[in-house]
Parts: C-alpha cells; structure tokens; sequence
C-alpha cells in the first residue's frame, strides 16, 4: 500500500471510523477500537459496546489485552535494565535463588525473547492459588524445559511469570505495582487489571470478552491467576498502546533510545516460525513489502487486541475487541490500514502426509495428537475435535483458520540432525516435543 492511501490525514477520519463500524458488525464484535499514530497525527475510533447493550465504548474504555501485557512486562524489566538493577545475560538464579540448577543456566535476555525453552506453562485454574514461589519450583525447573535455554525458540506464559518474579525481586514489590508506577504512570496511562486484580478498584470502565460462533455472542469471564499476571493480566486502551507505541520508537524518560532498539531487534536464535518473523526483548518482528513492523498480539477470554510498530517510519497501530472475531476484522483492517505482514505464506501446494509425523507431541499441558491415514492428516489439541492438517514442502503444516476455516500457516515438524527422525511440532510458535505414550485425558488449556 502507497503512503498516499496510508497518510489519510484527517480527512480519513471518517474513513476509518465506517470501515471499523462495518467490520465489527459483519464479525459479531459488539464493541473495538483502532488508533492509528502517523506523522504526529493521531486517528482514534470507537465502535459498539462494552457488554451487549450495556454503555458504548468510549476512548478510555479498557480491553482485556492479554499477552501484549507482555510487552508492559519487557518494558519494565528493560527500563530496570538500563538503570542498572538487572542484568540480560546475568542468570536469574542471582534473583531468585530457589529456581535451583535452573536458574544457572537461563537469562532474562532468554525469558523476554522466548528462548529460555520453557513450555508455555500450566492452565491458569491449575494455579489458581498458587504462590509465587511454589509456580516457580514447579514450573520453572528442568522438567520443565522443552529445549536447552538459549538454542531455539518456544512461546512461554512460565518464561513471563519468571520475569515479573525477577522484577519483583528487584522492586520489592508485586508485579502489577512496579508495572503501574514505572511504566504505565509515567506514560499517562490510567491501569486497570483482569481476573482478581481486578479488584484493585479499577477506575475505568472495562470491556466484557465475547465467544462469539453459529450466530450467537456470549459474554465471557475473564480468568487468569494472579500468579500469571506479568503475561497477561492488563487491561488497556488503544490509546494507551500507542502511547507505549511511539515510547517505544523515540525513547524518552522512560527508556532509553538504546534500550528501545534492543527490545525491536530480532534476537539470533529466536525463530518463531508461523508466528512472526523473529522475536526481540519483549517484541514479534514481522517483516512487510514496505517495512518492518514489531508488535504483539493478545487474545484474553473473549478478546482480540494487536500492537503495531513501525520505527522507521513513525508509525503505530492499536486494535483492541471484546470477541474472539475480532481477530477477523484485524485481518480485514489489513487492507484499509497497512500494520503487518500476513504470517508467512504458504509458498508450495500440498503434499502427501507422511506417516513417519503421526503420534503425540507434547508442550507442558497440552497434547498435539497427529494422525496420518492414507496420505492425508488430522490434528488434534488435547481434547478438542481434530481438525484436517495439510502438509507443504518442508514438513510445514497448514491448519484452518478457527473463525473463517481458512487454511493458514500453523508451523512445521523439525528433525533430529543427527539422525534425521521427526522429533518435534513447532505450533503457533510453541514447541512440542514427541512423546512416547498418548495421554488419554487431558485438561483444557488456554494461553
């Protein structure tokens, strides 16, 4: 897309505003927001409703964001970084020394990039009430490995859990208070939380999550332990993430240019392939025609919420929705509003399945189960109903879409070098090591 059609300026105000209104209703989103920062012009628009018929969205309303609490995350620990409280290539054992042999072998430089190889990390009514420490000694620890820290690339809830028990261990005081005061505070940002931190007195209205599917929306609670706060418990506005947008460009009181930079560029042993392009300190890098974006994507109980950056050129786009389809018409403000490369494609036709792939792979709590029959495949997630996977060169697989049933990019099985047998399931960005036995029953898992 040309920067003409990109530059609207405030003529395209209202542009955007029908398109958006347009698309939520086409997807079932009762209620978004988009805010577009270009050239120091900033374009906001408010659709729907927080709850259905329950008060219009407004441009303080908060969303749910879920894991682009990530990136609140990574600032912090970055901002603690270049003040000289914590170190990236330090291991975090010196912080938390009851991680034991763990802690000796995984940096914060790994957990911000995803490559401290821990799996994604329990369900969140599996630790429910669980302390600090205790989700530590169970869920940081060597068992929980799914790849040696430092040689490769699998999302992890745990590995943001241990950076905000990092953090705390600094501040010496709870997550969600050294994120308010250090971060959010200094930007403008009024903060307000999600699950029992909830009950902080948020002092701003807060978008109910819908599942939305068959013609019908459903009101969704928003459930996430306290324990997981600094991996997904924010609730913010579109506004609020392009103020940490352009902090995140320019580099001002809070961070520092340098420290910015560090955050967008692409650590050399982060591949998530499937997911984006490469991964930074705290940021996806998602490679466009036109330029390189960083951002993240966050899905709570019922949202779809996506941050994009482009330092470049100045530029930074907020979506923020309280349904699951919202994610649609993300993929649908694509074409109006240039924000990202799609994921990447699929650059060959399908092929035969091969047999050698079938079995069961496995991420902390969740299961892929893949089955081969005559050339053709099935996936199937712990105990959802399997879905058709289709195979391209490469061992990449291709999956449908969960709104448009679509087949899109889904990851890639990767071999032993050594001996050259299927070993493994890159999905979503989370790698899944073979497992010997099928687990018969198995718990929901939500990330």
């Amino acid at each position: 897309m040309s920067d003409a059609r990109w530059r609207m300026g405030r003529a395209g105000d209202q542009f955007l505003s029908a398109q958006s209104a347009t698309l939520a209703r086409r997807h079932g989103v009762p209620g978004a927001q988009l805010a577009v920062y270009d050239d120091d012009h900033l374009t906001t628009v408010e659709v729907g409703e927080l709850d259905h018929r329950a008060g219009a969205v407004e441009p303080e309303t908060a969303f749910p964001i879920g894991s682009i609490t990530k990136v609140f995350t990574a600032t912090l620990a970055m901002v603690l970084v270049a003040d000289g409280d914590l170190d990236l290539d330090t291991p975090v054992g010196e912080y938390r020394p009851e991680l034991g042999r763990t802690g000796d072998e995984v940096t914060l430089r790994q957990l911000l990039s995803h490559t401290a190889g821990f799996d994604s990390g329990p369900d969140s009514a599996d630790v429910e009430r669980t302390t600090v420490r205790r989700y530590l000694s169970e869920h940081c620890r060597d068992a929980s490995l799914v790849l040696a820290p430092g040689t490769g690339f699998s999302y992890s809830n745990s590995g943001y859990v241990l950076a905000g028990a990092v953090i705390e261990a600094v501040c010496g005081m709870p997550w969600s208070e050294a994120v308010e005061s250090v971060v959010l505070r200094p930007l403008g940002i009024e903060p307000a939380f999600v699950g029992e931190l909830s009950t902080m007195d948020n002092r701003r209205p807060v978008a109910t999550g819908h599942a939305v599917g068959r013609g019908r929306s459903r009101p969704v609670r928003q459930t996430l332990a306290p324990v997981q706060a600094p991996a997904g418990a924010l609730a913010l506005s579109a506004r609020d993430l392009v103020r940490l947008g352009v902090a995140l460009i320019d580099g001002d009181d809070l961070l520092p240019r340098h420290h910015a930079e560090l955050m967008r560029r692409p650590e050399p042993m982060a591949d998530p392939f499937g997911l984006a392009d490469g991964w930074g300190l705290g940021l996806a890098v998602f490679h466009a025609t036109d330029a390189t974006w960083v951002g993240h994507d966050g899905n709570g109980y019922g949202t779809a919420c996506y941050l994009r950056i482009d330092p470049a050129r100045r530029r930074v786009v907020a979506f923020t929705s309280n349904a699951n389809t919202g994610a649609s018409v993300w993929s649908d403000l694509g074409d109006r509003v240039p924000t990202a490369a799609p994921r990447q494609p699929l650059d060959s036709d399908p092929v035969a399945a091969p047999a050698e792939c079938a079995g069961s792979y496995v991420n902390g709590d969740v299961e892929f189960v893949v089955s081969v029959r005559n050339g053709r495949a099935t996936l199937m997630v712990d105990d959802e109903p399997p879905v058709p996977m289709k195979f391209h060169s490469g061992l990449v697989v291709a999956v449908p879409d969960p709104t448009t049933r679509r087949p899109v990019l889904g990851g890639r099985f990767t071999r032993d070098p050594a001996t050259g047998h299927v070993t493994a399931l890159q999905m979503g960005g989370r790698l899944a090591g073979r497992s010997t036995a099928h687990r018969e029953s198995r718990s929901s898992h939500s990330a």
